[in-house]
This record gives structure tokens, C-alpha cells and sequence, in this order.
């Protein structure tokens, strides 16, 4: 189950999720603890300035002589109002500033005194565990001054639990996990439909992807799914289209061997047989016999050469030579080759040289490529037609022409002349412009075809000077 991508990415989704949650949450609690310890500060010392001057304003009111009251009393200090209104707790701290008078202030025991130094007049911040307490406290002690004299006489301390600030943190948190548990909701239902939208059609390819290896090639492939989903599915599906091609061509192939293979063996074999048996014992006839063996044997031998050829030419098991070439020459050795066909089939056979070039090549490849074209030109043209082999430079390139007048080629017919075994002319293996453009590609060239039925074809070798 876990092994399965819908199931794992929604997991690593959510897990990034909730790492990303937790790191967030961390710093905010860390800044708003931060944040509310400072406002609690703030706050009390704000409230404990304000208690101070109140009660600082009434001492001094109290330490004025009259003649009316030369006595000091005690002023009253309403201390559980202002409890009850500020949530706070207020102490005194130093010696009573009136013996034997209730101040109405709680005053902390001399011992506590040791974590206060009030004598210094200076207002002090810093915790501390009240008497009879269970938590400790945030403290504010403000001094109060005689303006009199200036003596210091105490200070008054206000308090604050330090839960509060813990009740505030607590409260985000509570805040921040019910946040993060909607969010996860929210969070999980988008990734595990993300994780439907991206895996399925992903699911549907490897069920493709099964079928092609089972050599099953007719597979549908998701349709209109985004992004790069869809442009794999959609270079899957030409795939797929492609390797049903090359099957058949495949097989094709291999019954145009079997068929082009057995013939001349079904000929041969006929005459050795009938050698043997002694059924051309005829001189005349077993000369005929004979021929018919050797030419057949030349055409098997042909056959072989040219699969053999193209086989090594698909793998690129071949050799490329790079040497200067004398064209003119190359095609004169070409020439020559058919001159003697030509003169026997009465074919008006002829070479226009209109350049000289001399490239940087593999002569016996090129060589090779124009007598492949020849060939299928004699093979294409009736007795009594004509043939021309022309050499030409324009624009950086040679360019070698055979023209013929056979039958032309029609147009939907001029790719599929390229592929093996698909042959116009009657007697040929169908091999030799397939070896012609597998050789001039590989030599950095190209051949063009210019044809019309009824008048003939150009067959034009384009290779690059260097």
C-alpha cells in the first residue's frame, strides 16, 4: 500500500506540511511569548508607576506639618479596590513609614528585602515567589521619596502571576492546533486530489508502457492531462506508434528477404537437380542450366552483399574514410561501368561534366551511391531510351544528376521508393537506393528526386565539398 505513488506523495505532501507547520509554530510561539512577556512588563510597570505616585502623593501629604495636624497619620490606601481592578498584588516594602499605623499595604518580611534594593531609589524589575505562594511572579518595585528631604522610606512592589503570560501562549497554541488541524484537512483533501489528477494518467501510462512490452502496440494513452503528464503521454503514444511501424516494416522486411532469397535458390536448386538426374544431357541445354545457375548464384551473391550493406549502415558498423576526391574522375569510372549495357540496349547514354570539383570525401562510398543510381536507371529505362550522368558545383555543394526516361515515379510513390525491398523495375533486389540514402546521409549529403510520370526522373546526389 505504501509503495504505491497516490498513497506516497499525499504523505510526503502532508509531511511537508506539517514539518513546515511545526517550525512555524515554534518561532511564533517563541516571538509571541517573547511579545507577551514584554506587554506584561510593560503593563505593570505602567500600573506600578501609577500606584507609587498615588501612594507617594499621600505620604507626602502626610509628612506636611500644620498647625491643625502636627501629628502624621497614616494615609489609607484602598489596596483591595485597586487589587480587584488591576489583577494585581501590591506590597510595601521597607520599615513601616508610620509606627503603629495600618498603611493598608501588604508588607513583605524582612528576608525578602535581601531580593530588593529599594534603598537605592531606583525603580527594579525582577521576579520573585511571594510568602504562602505556590508560582512565582513578575515584580515592579518603585521607590517613594520624602520631597522634603528626598529620603527614601521604601518602595512599593506590584506583582503578576507569570501564568498569565503561560495562559496566553497556551491560548495561541489551543489557536494554532485547531488552525493546523483545518489547514491539514484542507491541505489533505488538495493532495489527494493533486495526487489523483498526477497519478492516475501516470498509472495509465505504466499500464500502456505493460502492453507495449508485451508487443501489444494499439494502447490508448491519457488524453488532455497537463503539464509534462501530458507531454510524455503524448510522445508515449507516438512511441508506441513508431514501434508498431518498425514491427511491420519488421516483418515485411524479413518475408521480402525469405521471398527474394528463396528465388534465385528455387532456380538454382531446380537446375542442380535436374543436372543431377541427367534430364539436360544436352550440351546445348546443359550450358542453358549452367548460366542460369551462375546468374542466379550472382544475384544471391548481390542480395547478400546489399542486406549485409544496409545492415551495417542501420547499425553505423561502417567506416567513413575522409580523402580528396576528383569527381570527374569518379564519375568517369562510373560511366564506364554501363557503357557496355548502354551499347547493347541501344540507349543513348551520355555524361555532362560542367565542373571540376574535388571534395573531401569517401570515394568508394560516393562511387558506390552513383552506381547504385545508375543502376536503377538502366533498370527503369526501355531499350532504345536515354540516360545522362551530369557533375555540377553551385553554392558549396556537388551536385552528381542521373536522368533517365523510364516511366516516372508517381508522387505518392517517391518516399516509399527509398525503403528496402520496394522496387519499380522487374529483376531488382530493391536494396540499392535504400543503401543510396543511408550511404549519402551518412556521408553529410542528401539525395533529391525529381520525376513525372511518362517522362522520366532525375536522381540528384548533393554532398558538401568538404
Amino acid at each position: 500500500m505504501f509503495g504505491s505513488l497516490r498513497v506516497r506523495l499525499p504523505l510526503v505532501f502532508l509531511g511537508g506540511i506539517v514539518l513546515a507547520g511545526l517550525i512555524s509554530t515554534g518561532i511564533a510561539i517563541q516571538l509571541f511569548q517573547k511579545y507577551a512577556h514584554d506587554q506584561s512588563i510593560r503593563e505593570l510597570t505602567r500600573e506600578a508607576n501609577g500606584i507609587a505616585e498615588l501612594y507617594s502623593n499621600a505620604v507626602n501629604a502626610a509628612f506636611v506639618k500644620t498647625s491643625k495636624h502636627p501629628l502624621r497619620d497614616a494615609p489609607t490606601f484602598a489596596r483591595a479596590s485597586l487589587e480587584r481592578t488591576t489583577g494585581d498584588r501590591i506590597y510595601w516594602v521597607g520599615p513601616p513609614p508610620f509606627p503603629g499605623q495600618e498603611s493598608g499595604l501588604r508588607e513583605l518580611p524582612s528576608e525578602t528585602w535581601k531580593q530588593i534594593d529599594w534603598v537605592s531609589g531606583k525603580r527594579l524589575i525582577f521576579q520573585f515567589t511571594p510568602p504562602r505562594a505556590a508560582r512565582a511572579y513578575y515584580a515592579v518595585a518603585n521607590p517613594v521619596t520624602i520631597v522634603k528631604n528626598g529620603d527614601v522610606i521604601g518602595a512599593i512592589v506590584v506583582a503578576q502571576p507569570k501564568t498569565n503570560v503561560r495562559d496566553r501562549v497556551l491560548a495561541l497554541v489551543e489557536r494554532l492546533a485547531l488552525a493546523g488541524a483545518l489547514g491539514l484537512l484542507v491541505a489533505g483533501g488538495l493532495a489527494f486530489y493533486l495526487s489523483r489528477r498526477l497519478v492516475t494518467p501516470v498509472l495509465k501510462l505504466s499500464h500502456a508502457a505493460d502492453e507495449v512490452a508485451a508487443g501489444r502496440y494499439g494502447v490508448e494513452v491519457p488524453q488532455n492531462a497537463a503539464g509534462e503528464i501530458g507531454h510524455l503521454a503524448e510522445r508515449f503514444g507516438d512511441m508506441a506508434v513508431r514501434l508498431a511501424e518498425a514491427e511491420a516494416l519488421e516483418r515485411n522486411f524479413l518475408m521480402s528477404v525469405s521471398h527474394e532469397l528463396r528465388t534465385p535458390l528455387t532456380a538454382i536448386r531446380g537446375h542442380v537437380s535436374a543436372l543431377q538426374e541427367g534430364l539436360a544431357a544436352d550440351p546445348e541445354l546443359r550450358e542453358h542450366s549452367l548460366a542460369i545457375v551462375e546468374a542466379e548464384a550472382q544475384r544471391l551473391e548481390r542480395l547478400v552483399g546489399d542486406i549485409l550493406d544496409l545492415a551495417k549502415l542501420d547499425a553505423h558498423r561502417f567506416t567513413v574514410m575522409r580523402e580528396e576526391i576528383d569527381m570527374e574522375s569518379l564519375l568517369e569510372r562510373a560511366y564506364e561501368t554501363f557503357t557496355e549495357e548502354a551499347r547493347q540496349r541501344s540507349i543513348d547514354y551520355r555524361v555532362e561534366v560542367r565542373a571540376r570539383p574535388v571534395i573531401v570525401s569517401d570515394g568508394d562510398r560516393v562511387l558506390q551511391i552513383v552506381g547504385n543510381l545508375l543502376s536503377n536507371a538502366f533498370k527503369a529505362t526501355p531499350d532504345g531510351g536515354r540516360i545522362a550522368l551530369s557533375l555540377a558545383q553551385t553554392n558549396g555543394v556537388v551536385r552528381v544528376g542521373v536522368e533517365d526516361t523510364g516511366p516516372g515515379i508517381a508522387a505518392e510513390q517517391r518516399e516509399r521508393l527509398f525503403r528496402p525491398f520496394v522496387s519499380e523495375a522487374t529483376g531488382g533486389t530493391g536494396l540499392g537506393l535504400a543503401i543510396a540514402k543511408e550511404l549519402s546521409q551518412a556521408l553529410g549529403g542528401r539525395i533529391d528526386l525529381d520525376s513525372e510520370v511518362g517522362r522520366g526522373s532525375r536522381f540528384e546526389l548533393v554532398l558538401p565539398t568538404a
